[in-house]
């Protein structure tokens, strides 16, 4: 296990000796707009973080833990590496200053260690990692860039505030807070451009799980958008239960007759919701391993999205 500290740290300290020649921040001339972005996704968090993320949150096992990270770092970097791609360099330096885009292209590659050690250590324990899905990020120019990166960073400080709890053996928990100080460094950076104190309060707010998920599961869009519709029919009184799975309701399609009961089942570890589009039903926000129901008590075709990955799409038919 002192492997899984050594191999993350080595990664990481590979990544800061490459940036050892950058420019000094000091004199940038140019500061974006404050981060929307963060706002909205800390907006109401307070008390519920403050009590919830304290304590030890519900984790089967280090393994989930892991593969938790692992989806926040997948989103980080394929954030950096697709953004400053398509942006560029000049771009991102007129608009927060010269040198900045050098200095992203760094925390890019700190993300990139993230993931490659994290993969490496959940396959040494056995487990399955998580792969990288596909992301829209919504930013249209550096400054919504930017604004994104900081709505990211703050939560992914957050969200390994949370879980460190939970973790149970001590390599794995000293491995995490070793990247969760260098997430807290990207913060604080990319804080000071959008024109926020790099270091807003003295004691900073865990996130659960759950408050994690729903920040940064609006980024993540279905994996096929073009898939066949499953099909499947059910008779009155038999147990019917769709599966959201990889970002979609199994089946996609299903017929049951009046009076049944719909049990919807989340078996991703991102948090969805089933909202039907004629506002018979919706619910609340659906956790990984927990599930919503629903009686059907009249005939018709009732379509339902999940209300927070609108890609995803279904069909009741009750007949």
């Amino acid at each position: 296990m002192p492997q899984i500290q050594k191999r993350l740290l080595e990664q990481i300290a590979v990544e800061r000796e490459r940036g050892q020649t950058r420019r000094a921040l000091f004199g940038t001339s140019a500061k974006i707009a404050a981060a929307g972005a963060l706002g909205s996704a800390f907006a109401g968090a307070g008390p519920v973080s403050t009590v919830a993320g304290a304590v030890a949150q519900e984790f089967e096992n280090d393994i989930e833990i892991l593969n938790y990270a692992l989806t926040l770092e997948h989103l980080e970097y394929s954030f950096y590496r697709d953004g400053l791609a398509e942006i560029g360099k000049d771009e991102i330096d007129e608009t927060a200053g010269e040198g900045v885009f050098e200095l992203l292209t760094e925390i890019e590659g700190h993300e990139r260690a993230h993931v490659e050690a994290l993969t490496q250590t959940i396959t040494d324990l056995g487990g399955e990692p998580v792969e990288e899905g596909n992301y829209d990020f919504g930013y249209e120019d550096a400054t919504g860039f930017l604004e994104v990166a900081t709505a990211l960073e703050n939560t992914g400080v957050a969200a390994y505030a949370g879980a460190a709890p939970s973790i149970e053996d001590d390599a794995i928990l000293s491995a995490a807070l070793g990247i969760h100080s260098v997430e807290a460094r990207h913060a604080a950076f990319l804080n000071g451009l959008n024109s926020s104190s790099p270091f807003p309060e003295p004691v900073d707010l865990p996130l659960t799980m759950e408050e994690v998920l729903e920040i940064a599961g609006g980024f993540i869009v279905s994996e096929d958008s073009s898939a066949t519709p499953a099909t499947g029919s059910t008779e009155a009184g038999e147990a019917v239960v769709v599966e959201i799975k990889d970002f979609k309701f199994l089946p996609e399609t299903l017929e049951v007759a009046v009076g049944t009961e719909v049990t919807w089942s989340n078996s991703d570890i991102v948090l969805h919701t089933v909202v039907a589009d004629d506002g018979s039903f919706e619910s609340d926000n659906i956790v990984r391993g927990d599930t919503f129901s629903f009686t059907f008590e009249s005939a018709g075709s009732f379509p339902y999205i999940c209300g927070v990955h609108t890609s995803m799409k279904g069909e009741i038919v009750v007949t």
